[in-house]
């Protein structure tokens, strides 16, 4: 997609005036002089509704960025200390007295 993109860079910048008036002819003959100021303003039109549908998406980024809530650092418990159960010593014998 980036060589499509620097191809079309590399087309525009070596485009004279002489080249920008014979397409702007090619153009006015194609279409005529009196569909042209539609086109015009066709293309006016869509520019505009494009740049308000980046814009809007901007908002909405920068918004949703701006709600997010702040993380907060996690609070360190110290862990519990491990219970060691002891079994319960048997009762001692009772020495028979005989």
């Amino acid at each position: 997609m980036s060589s499509i993109h620097l191809s079309t860079l590399a087309f525009i910048q070596g485009l004279g005036w002489t080249e920008v008036v014979v397409v702007l002819f090619l153009i006015l003959l194609l279409f005529g002089a009196k569909r042209l100021p539609e086109l015009a303003r066709g293309f006016g039109k869509s520019i505009k509704e494009f740049k308000k549908a980046t814009t809007e998406i901007e908002d909405d980024i920068r918004s949703a960025i701006e709600d997010e809530p702040q993380k907060t650092p996690p609070v360190q418990v110290k862990p519990a200390e491990p219970k060691v159960e002891t079994p319960p010593e048997p009762p001692a014998e009772k020495a028979k007295i005989e």
